[in-house]
C-alpha cells in the first residue's frame, strides 16, 4: 500500500498544506513563474509576499523568490482563509475511544472544509478542540443536516471504516419533519435516479436506472405535520430532501426544494429539519455491533409554536 508523504509544513488552524505537483512538461524558468499561471485566483503580488516569507516550501526548506522551476517537484503552503461567519452552536461529542469518535453536528456547520466554510467546520473545529490533527471523517453530512458523523482518530484504522459507508454495511436511520398527505400510503419505498452536476447547488431526479432508495415511514403526526422515519439504502446528494419533494411533502426548512431561497450564510433561522439519528454496523476491526443514537431534537417537532413563530 503506498504510504501517505507526510508535509513538510505542520497543520494550520487544524489544516493540512495545500500539496502542488509541478508538471513534467512546461516552460516556466522558475516555480514563482508557474504558481502565478497555476494560482489565477492569487494576485501575484501575494505569492511574492510568500515567497519572500518563507511560506512555499519543497521537501528541502523554504523556495526561493527565484528558485528554479523543477519538473515533477512538489510544493507545499497555506493557503489564505476566507472570512467566515462563526457557526453559533456546539457540537456534541456522543462516544469516543482510541480508535473512533462519533459526534452530533449541529445544523449550518459543514463536516470538511469547502469553498467558503473552512474553519467553521466539524473536522477543523474537532481537531483543534479535542488535539486531533490526524482526525478523519469517515462519511459526510451535508451543511444543512444536523446529527450523527463518525470520524476516524487512529489512521491505520480509517480505511477499514470508510469502506463500511462506501459498501453500504452502516444502517442509516434519519428523523425529518414534513407535512402530512393522507392519500400517501405509507410506509413506501422510493426509488429514482439522482443526479449532482458539478458546480451546480441542487441535484435533481431524471430518467434512467435507479440509482437511489429511501424507505419512508411515518412515525408520528398531529397538526398537520408529521415526524418521518427515513431508512435511505443509498447515499446520493441531497437524496432525502428530494425523494421527500418528489412525494410532495418536502421537508420543513429546506431552501432548496422544491425552490432554491437566497438565504444569507448568517441566517440561523428555520434550519433543515433533518437529522441523523442513528448509526448502526458491525465494527470491522473488533467485530463487535456498535449503534449509536442523536442526542438532538427537531425543533419544529418538539417547539412547534417557537418554530412557527420564526417564519
Amino acid at each position: 500500500m503506498r504510504r501517505r508523504q507526510v508535509p513538510p509544513l505542520p497543520q494550520r488552524h487544524g489544516l493540512d498544506p495545500a500539496r502542488l505537483r509541478l508538471p513534467e512538461e512546461g516552460s516556466w524558468a522558475t516555480v514563482r513563474d508557474h504558481l502565478v499561471e497555476r494560482l489565477p485566483r492569487v494576485p501575484a503580488a501575494r505569492i511574492d509576499e510568500m515567497l519572500a516569507a518563507g511560506a512555499i516550501v519543497d521537501l528541502d526548506g523554504p523556495i526561493a523568490p527565484d528558485a528554479a522551476y523543477v519538473p515533477g517537484g512538489a510544493v507545499w503552503f497555506h493557503r489564505d482563509l476566507p472570512r467566515e461567519t462563526p457557526v453559533p452552536f456546539e457540537i456534541t461529542v456522543v462516544h469516543r475511544d482510541e480508535t473512533l469518535l462519533v459526534v452530533d453536528k449541529p445544523h449550518f456547520l459543514s463536516t470538511i472544509p469547502r469553498g467558503q466554510h473552512i474553519l467553521e467546520t466539524a473536522l477543523v473545529r474537532l481537531r483543534r478542540e479535542l488535539d486531533l490533527p490526524a482526525l478523519i471523517p469517515a462519511h459526510r453530512l451535508d451543511r444543512a443536516t444536523a446529527g450523527l458523523v463518525l470520524f476516524v482518530i487512529d489512521p491505520a484504522r480509517r480505511g477499514a471504516y470508510q469502506m463500511l459507508f462506501q459498501r453500504r454495511r452502516v444502517r442509516k436511520e434519519y428523523r425529518a419533519v414534513a407535512p402530512v398527505d393522507p392519500r400517501l400510503a405509507l410506509p413506501l419505498t422510493i426509488r429514482s435516479r439522482i443526479v449532482k452536476e458539478r458546480n451546480i447547488i441542487r441535484a435533481f431526479e431524471t430518467d434512467g436506472e435507479p440509482n437511489a432508495e429511501t424507505r419512508v415511514e411515518l412515525a408520528e403526526q398531529r397538526g398537520g405535520l408529521g415526524l418521518y422515519r427515513l431508512l435511505p439504502h443509498t447515499g446520493r446528494t441531497h437524496q432525502l430532501r428530494l425523494h421527500m419533494n418528489s412525494l410532495g411533502i418536502p421537508i420543513l426548512g429546506d431552501d432548496f426544494y422544491p425552490e432554491l431561497v437566497d438565504k444569507p450564510v448568517d441566517d440561523f433561522t428555520r434550519p433543515l429539519q433533518l437529522l441523523a439519528a442513528t448509526l448502526e454496523f458491525t465494527d470491522p476491526v473488533t467485530h463487535e455491533p456498535r449503534r449509536f443514537e442523536t442526542t438532538r431534537t427537531l425543533r419544529a417537532w418538539t417547539d412547534p409554536q417557537g418554530w412557527a413563530a420564526t417564519g
